[in-house]
């Protein structure tokens, strides 16, 4: 038996060397509790074999329960950490409050009778043995046993079934120490009733509990990464505590930044130049705003993303994190790729327009077959087009009306377009010398209706539908009058499109002073009265101001085709 228990304390040591040759930071601290307290368990029970009276065997005693109390405890918490089953903080304290309440009950031996009502001890085959009658508190010491046995196979039966973050080989040895467990201290007297199989158990524990710790840490993956990126020497790490001062770097880091290597620890920071602008500017702007967490350095032709974040210890943060990456061929890739995408916008931007050149001139063409067939000298639709320019020029100036560029640009281009319905206009009325019968004059005004059907058609799937939409209203409603008593819908006032407006003053004024085959251009003075007294009645009355405004560039402009 003292043989038994030399081995069992040797074979725990042996264990407990081999977990500190493999160990590791992010190894569970319960880990290194397990494989601290088994050898001194062990420990226990050789020191009571050889034990030479009652106070020293009672000593011993202690330490072996120093041991079986706190195991069953540190086990538990093990399972939980590595089941990802997160224990409220209160359930913690309370389990650990209980595990020292029991053990404090068991070092009461031989002086009060709460864990044990009697000890004596006697020789057996050479080995102290320790004869105990039980107390209260060492039923207590079963129940707080058998309660940290039951969580336990709780978590590992739930982890198993349920959760998809959790490793079933991780689970699975796991259960083997905590069958051993409920083995040592509940099945032995039945099995070995001379025997205390515990120490052997606990080394048993232990060597399960290797192969255990030893790949637990490729579960951990956010661990892993960081280690590989440590180990690859790609990204570098510089710490802060929250009064800027420097707390250290690793080699990458000072790798990529030669001046951390002149700068001691605890420095502040903002004393020294290279991390004041580098450093203490980016902690600054990320506590502003949390989302400004990434920025980019470059130099030496090396670019560096360097993202800032809370220095953690355990879940307190403990000051700032600069993590360092040479994102230089990421960098070079992106730059590549937008040069390709600026180089294929151009291009396509090139084709575009001349796709649009293309389609206005058509557009151009129609109009112009169109006002070949007309009765007029020629020339209306540019006249027109020029006119509308010199208006909304004038509108624009002033912006009363809050117009843009775009309606500008659209009204502009659309104008040509205006009399395209003429073409769906029988010849011998269009080409007609004289003044319109009244059923011809009906047959004339369908006109407009059909224009707007034409340019819906022709712009029809256009990538430009503001533009569309202002053309088709030109040409639908350039006949309609501010007084209701226009074409081909009877609109009033403010249900006449603003475009179609415009389009009506440019287009009669045109009709005023050009030249027809059934008339002469009148004079600049009878337009502009026909006109003004029109505004209210033909025209919107809010445009006479920019009318007055035009209508010296619009007679300059008349006058120089004279010429």
């Amino acid at each position: 038996m003292l043989v038994y228990y030399f081995v069992s304390f040797g074979f725990s040591l042996l264990f407990t060397l081999l977990y500190v040759l493999i160990w590791h930071k992010h190894f569970d601290v319960h880990f290194t509790l397990l494989f601290t307290f088994i050898p001194i368990s062990n420990l226990g029970f050789v020191l009571r074999a050889i034990s030479n009276n009652l106070g020293q065997a009672i000593v011993a005693n202690d330490i072996i329960y120093l041991g079986s109390t706190f195991l069953t405890l540190f086990i538990m918490m093990c399972i939980f950490d590595r089941c990802n089953i997160e224990l409220p903080r209160w359930a913690r304290i309370a389990f650990f409050l209980l595990t020292m309440a029991v053990y404090g009950g068991a070092i009461t031996a031989g002086w009060l009778p709460i864990f044990y009502s009697d000890l004596s001890v006697i020789k057996r085959d050479g080995v102290t043995v320790l004869l105990r009658e039980y107390g209260f508190m060492h039923t207590v010491f079963y129940v707080m046993v058998i309660v940290y046995v039951i969580l336990s196979f709780w978590a590992l039966i739930y982890s198993f079934a349920k959760k998809k973050d959790v490793s079933n080989k991780v689970i699975s040895l796991m259960a083997i120490p905590e069958i051993l467990t409920v083995f040592a201290y509940f099945g032995s007297k039945l099995f070995f009733p001379n025997l205390e199989p515990m120490p052997m158990t606990f080394c048993l524990a232990q060597f399960f509990y290797l192969f255990i710790v030893r790949g637990i840490c490729l579960y951990d993956v956010s661990e892993t990464h960081m280690d590989s990126l440590k180990e690859s020497g790609s990204a570098g790490f510089i710490s802060f505590d929250f009064k800027y001062r420097y707390l250290g770097s690793n080699e990458a880091a000072r790798r990529f930044f030669p001046e951390l290597n002149e700068i001691k620890v605890d420095s502040k920071a903002e004393d020294d130049p290279f991390l004041s602008q580098q450093a203490v500017n980016r902690l600054k702007s990320f506590l502003e705003d949390e989302e400004n967490d990434t920025s980019y350095y470059s130099r030496d032709g090396r670019t560096y993303l360097i993202d800032v974040n809370y220095l953690y210890d355990g879940n307190r943060k403990r000051g700032y994190r600069l993590f360092i990456m040479d994102d230089t061929k990421n960098q070079d890739y992106i730059a590549l790729i937008n040069r390709f995408n600026a180089t294929l916008q151009d291009e396509v931007e090139e084709k575009t327009a001349h796709i649009k050149e293309m389609h206005d001139k058509l557009i151009l063409s129609m109009a112009t077959l169109v006002e070949s067939r007309d009765n007029s000298t020629g020339g209306h639709i540019r006249r027109t087009s020029d006119g509308v320019r010199f208006l909304v020029d004038e509108m624009m100036k002033r912006n009363k009306l809050h117009l843009t560029q775009d309606f500008r640009r659209a009204i502009i281009k659309a104008a040509p377009m205006h009399d395209l319905g003429k073409i769906a206009v029988d010849d011998a009325i269009l080409r007609k010398p004289g003044r319109f019968e009244p059923w011809e004059f009906e047959k004339m005004k369908m006109h407009a209706a059909e224009g707007g059907k034409i340019v819906h058609q022709i712009l029809e799937g256009t990538d430009d539908e503001y533009f569309r939409r202002i053309a088709e209203n030109v040409a639908t409603y350039h006949h309609e009058r501010w007084d209701g008593s226009g074409y081909p819908n009877g609109l009033k006032g403010l249900e006449i499109p603003l475009e179609a407006r415009i389009m009506a003053i440019a287009d009669v004024y045109d009709a005023l002073v050009s030249k027809r085959v059934y008339k002469e251009s009148m004079s600049f003075e009878q337009a502009n009265q026909i006109i003004m007294e029109g505004m209210g009645k033909h025209f919107d009355q809010r445009l006479e101001e920019y009318y007055v405004a035009a209508r010296p560039k619009l007679e300059d402009y008349y006058r120089n085709l004279e010429e």
